[in-house]
């Protein structure tokens, strides 16, 4: 049974089938050694380059930039990046969660989170997750990823949306952002490393909207 069947009961445990889909998502494996390559950050008509390296210990660096805004930006996408990439057991991380069926719409089944990570909720289809609603440092990020690039060895989203709120109230802070990614393995059969991510964000309050574009080339592995 897939997390997209129908006959999912509302109330059943769905912690197998959430192991499944937290097992299908790809993942660098044990020895990754890290790689290398030139970043390339894009809004309007102003383009900013440098360099950037992801160590075997999945901590970025970046050089070359000079406006602390743009470099921390190049940065906290790389970090996103590698954080993803982590390869914990289900144990590991969700060992305190339990995780039951709620009701099943066309974005999957969701399933709700009780334990440690009480609050949170997720929905699942066909072995994907395909909506995360998690409470992280007192904000709520709600992602829906709508599309995702197959690897043979897991699965990575590429087309997403992101919203903050906050979590007593409900209310939206920041615009929400539409994330469309290109991966490219770095040699035969991997790893999968980001090769492009375009950010649109929508206008919030005073806050205008916005599209960066960040491009990784000439990619070496280390």
């Amino acid at each position: 049974m897939t997390a997209s069947s129908t006959s999912v009961k509302p109330g059943s445990d769905l912690r197998d089938t959430f192991r499944k889909a937290y097992e299908n998502r790809y993942t660098w494996t044990p020895g990754f050694s890290g790689y290398r390559g030139r970043c390339l950050w894009t809004q309007g008509d102003q383009t900013v380059t440098g360099t950037f390296e992801i160590g075997a210990d999945l901590k970025a660096k970046v050089e070359g930039i000079d406006n602390e805004e743009i470099l921390k930006a190049v940065h906290s996408q790389l970090w996103e990046v590698a954080i993803h990439r982590v390869r914990r057991s289900f144990e590991q991380t969700h060992s305190d969660n339990t995780f039951t069926a709620g009701e099943t719409d066309a974005v999957g089944t969701e399933v709700i989170v009780g334990g440690k990570g009480e609050g949170d909720r997720y929905r699942l289809k066909d072995d994907v997750v395909t909506m995360v609603h998690r409470h992280i440092h007192g904000t709520v990020v709600t992602i829906f990823t709508t599309e995702v690039t197959h690897t043979g060895a897991g699965y990575l989203s590429h087309t997403y949306t992101s919203q903050y709120s906050d979590p007593a109230t409900g209310a939206l802070r920041g615009g929400k952002s539409s994330f469309k990614d290109t991966f490219t393995p770095l040699n035969d059969g991997g790893p999968w490393v980001l090769q492009e991510r375009v950010i649109e964000t929508e206008a919030q309050g005073d806050t205008p909207a916005g599209c960066q574009t960040f491009r990784f080339e000439g990619l070496e592995a280390l």
